[in-house]
């Protein structure tokens, strides 16, 4: 998978700055919550029973619809998977 940054892809799509960083950050931790439950042999069913979340919008969310998606249900994938997501900032060039 090839990353690019939320300016990049912002600028590619005609979005602001900041929907493209959401955006990136989501493909993020989307990617590390598959490789997870692949490495793990879940299926979307226990993962949605373990987040408490349903199970169309775990697999909503899995499939990469980064549209009404919120950071806050991608994060309790993250979490229920056994993973820790961290955050950096830097000045900006």
């Amino acid at each position: 998978m090839k990353k690019t940054s939320g300016k990049k892809l912002a600028k590619s799509l005609g979005i602001s700055a900041a929907k493209g960083t959401q955006a990136v950050m989501k493909a993020e931790l989307i990617s590390a919550v598959l490789g997870k439950i692949k490495k793990d042999n879940w299926t979307h069913a226990e993962l949605a029973e373990k987040s408490g979340l349903p199970r169309s919008a775990v697999t909503g969310i899995l499939s990469g619809s980064l549209q009404r998606v919120t950071l806050d249900r991608i994060l309790r994938l993250v979490e229920t998977v056994g993973l820790i997501a961290e955050v950096k900032i830097k000045v900006a060039a």
